[in-house]
């Protein structure tokens, strides 16, 4: 009986330690600046040259926004390097041969109406570093700047593989051996 009432309870704990650290993961807050790059159209190269830029302008930030913690030292360091982020982006598409037009700008950006990992963000005037290649017509990424979730994404990418465990499952399996 007593393993019986320790694994209900780990369920109910898992299920409910599971639902909250999925909300917490997928609500952007109000107070969010978010980056966006837009690809010129859909094809092959046009969604290539979006992820070049991409991976370029992201290390980049996330270099200048190492150790700010707060919304508003963020924007601070955006406003004054985007000049910096702008030559970097005609930098890239140069050595790309990219002769298309393009736009970086840093204010209150229209995003679509996305829904990613479940959750309907609505459309609307964001913060946001927003760079458009070309027509702009193709498909975007978009990520969150502040608070740091894709720069989270960057720093994991250059770390090696760990191993995760989880204190319930170790509960669990100690009292079913």
């Amino acid at each position: 009986m007593k393993k019986v009432i320790i694994l209900v309870i780990s369920i109910i704990s898992l299920i409910f330690v599971y639902n909250n650290i999925n909300k917490a993961e997928d609500i952007i807050p109000d107070e969010a600046i978010r980056f966006r790059v837009i690809a010129n159209s859909n094809t092959i190269y046009d969604q290539n040259i979006k992820l070049q830029i991409r991976n370029v302008v992201q290390n980049k930030i996330f270099e200048l926004l190492k150790g700010k913690t707060t919304l508003e030292s963020t924007r601070k360091v955006l406003k004054e390097n985007i000049n910096e982020i702008e030559n970097l982006v005609k930098e890239t598409l140069e050595k790309l041969n990219y002769d298309k037009k393009y736009e970086v700008n840093y204010g209150y950006n229209y995003f679509p109406k996305k829904e990613y990992k479940g959750i309907e963000y609505k459309e609307g005037k964001y913060e946001s570093l927003v760079i458009a290649l070309g027509e702009a017509k193709g498909d975007n990424f978009w990520c969150v700047l502040f608070p740091p979730l894709c720069l989270v994404e960057v720093s994991e990418e250059e770390t090696t593989d760990a191993e995760y465990t989880f204190f319930v499952k170790e509960l669990i399996d100690k009292f079913f051996k």
